[in-house]
């Protein structure tokens, strides 16, 4: 009966014992779940915040790029229109130059002259006052039309105007006036033909009366002897500097 009773009370107690240890782990159990939950919950919080951060930094970056690049664009822009102007004041310019020499269009006859007997000069060289203006050139230099027009005389013997021209030229204008060249070493246009202002017609030379090499040049109101006016003062009226 003893032992019977005995056996019961460790069963029971063993029971007991189980249950404890059951309930221990459990709670155990319980509790280290919660833990891992926090850590995990911890680490989410951390990557989220990372990942805002991340996002931010990101778009500040383009957004500084954006702006450099709009920055870039305004001054290549401003560039281009600076250039734009520059072409556009240079062309102005060219096209106001070009303008007023084609207003003015005349030219000396010769280059790198002295110049000599001048108009309405009296001396023991002429019948009467000198009716030119002499450029004292040497023999051969290039002699060129005054102002575009066309040949209305051309030859020896003063081109019909008397032998103290020697050899000589006479160029028709549009504006009703004639240029005359003489005392040429060497003729090289033809009666009729049109020049342009600047183009080569004949050298220089010491032909007819003549004291030395240089070139007479006369400004006339009609292609014969006897109609000459200053032709200093006409061609600096034209803007040419004699």
């Amino acid at each position: 009966m003893f032992q019977r009773v005995t056996s019961r009370t460790s069963r029971t107690s063993q029971l007991r014992t189980r249950a404890a240890v059951l309930a221990a782990g459990l709670g155990a159990s319980v509790v280290l779940g919660a833990g891992v939950a926090a850590a995990a919950d911890a680490t989410s919080a951390t990557s989220a915040a990372a990942a805002v951060e991340a996002q931010a930094v990101a778009q500040a970056k383009a957004a500084k790029e954006a702006k450099a690049a709009e920055v870039a664009a305004a001054k290549k822009a401003a560039a281009a229109k600076k250039a734009a102007l520059a072409k556009a004041a240079a062309k102005k310019a060219a096209a106001k130059k070009a303008a007023a020499k084609k207003k003015a269009s005349w030219v000396d006859p010769v280059k790198h002259y002295k110049l000599s007997a001048s108009f309405n000069q009296a001396g023991g060289m002429w019948s009467h006052r000198h009716s030119g203006q002499d450029f004292a050139v040497p023999t051969g230099t290039n002699v060129v039309a005054a102002h575009g027009g066309t040949v209305v005389k051309a030859g020896g013997n003063g081109a019909g105007d008397g032998p103290a021209y020697g050899n000589a030229i006479v160029i028709k204008h549009a504006n009703g006036t004639y240029s005359q060249y003489a005392h040429l070493s060497r003729i090289d246009v033809r009666v009729g033909q049109v020049v342009a202002t600047g183009q080569h017609i004949a050298r220089s030379g010491n032909t007819g009366n003549s004291s030395g090499p240089h070139l007479h040049f006369e400004i006339r109101t009609t292609p014969n002897y006897g109609s000459a006016v200053d032709p200093v003062a006409f061609l600096r009226g034209k803007g040419v500097t004699v």
